[in-house]
């Protein structure tokens, strides 16, 4: 239809990031973060994974985060594993994400790739380590 565009909302925004904060066309977050494919930000909930902390250094990222996954059904998840790649999927984790396409690199490389992603995507980014 003339005048419709078939532009995913999260596709069609500005994303930024450095060590400790991360921003949507110029609206800045200091905590971890889930961009939803509609294009809403929400708070990441680390408390659901926390339970997991003592088995790795830093907070994992635990299948408890991805529940709504099954819901929204991306055609891609990008993970922003921090600015030092140190946040890790646990292995159920891994397992809920079989069959979709996900992407675990440094968060300043998923923005990047956000930037650029075609596809529906969510992403959770972790903020600094």
């Amino acid at each position: 239809m003339l005048g419709q565009s078939n532009v995913n909302p999260a596709n069609a925004r500005r994303y930024e990031a450095a060590h400790g904060w991360f921003s949507i066309d110029g609206n800045r977050f200091t905590h971890d973060v889930v961009v939803h494919s509609d294009g809403s930000v929400e708070r990441r909930r680390v408390d659901l994974s926390q339970a997991y902390r003592g088995e790795y250094f830093h907070t994992p990222l635990s299948e408890w985060e991805l529940d709504f996954l099954e819901t929204e059904r991306p055609e891609v998840l990008i993970v922003g594993a921090g600015f030092k790649g140190m946040m890790q999927l646990t292995p159920m984790a891994q397992e809920k994400l079989k069959g979709i396409p996900v992407f675990t690199l440094t968060t300043e490389k998923a923005v990047e790739m956000m930037n650029h992603e075609t596809r529906r995507f969510v992403a959770i980014l972790h903020l600094t380590c």
